[in-house]
């Protein structure tokens, strides 16, 4: 083997489980509703890049989708730019009052939420709900 190609193959050996943690989708008009009828269930982060209760947030889902694998193996997280779509027809159906919204969707069902709130026992007990409903 080349020595090239041998540290090539070895870094991107190194860097594959630290890459695993795949990244929420970005949210655009009619993704929710296209992964919602694909049969998904949906976990929706309304949030701002400015907002550090959104911030709070995303280190408390990170954390918690690092401990358990089976959330994003299961589980169809989008994040929702606030600034952005913040007014717009998602927000308005799914009578969002604010950035920092987390909202779990299956079907045409909301089967929970939280506003603002940061607390890991509440984003768990969300978390546990889209995924009991997952399966």
């Amino acid at each position: 083997m080349h020595r090239r190609t041998f540290l090539t193959l070895t870094g991107a050996a190194t860097i594959a489980p630290l890459t695993a943690h795949a990244a929420p989708l970005d949210y655009t008009p009619g993704l929710v509703t296209e992964r919602l009828a694909a049969g998904e269930t949906v976990f929706v982060d309304f949030k701002a890049s400015w907002c550090s209760t959104c911030a709070a947030q995303s280190r408390v889902l990170d954390s918690l989708k690092a401990a358990n694998p089976a959330y994003e193996a299961n589980i169809t997280f989008i994040d929702v730019d606030w600034d952005t779509h913040g007014n717009g027809d998602l927000a308005n159906s799914l009578n969002i009052p604010r950035r920092s919204t987390l909202v779990v969707l299956r079907g045409d069902q909301e089967l929970g939420r939280i506003v603002a709130g940061t607390a890991q026992r509440d984003i768990q007990a969300l978390m546990d709900i889209a995924l009991s409903a997952s399966s």
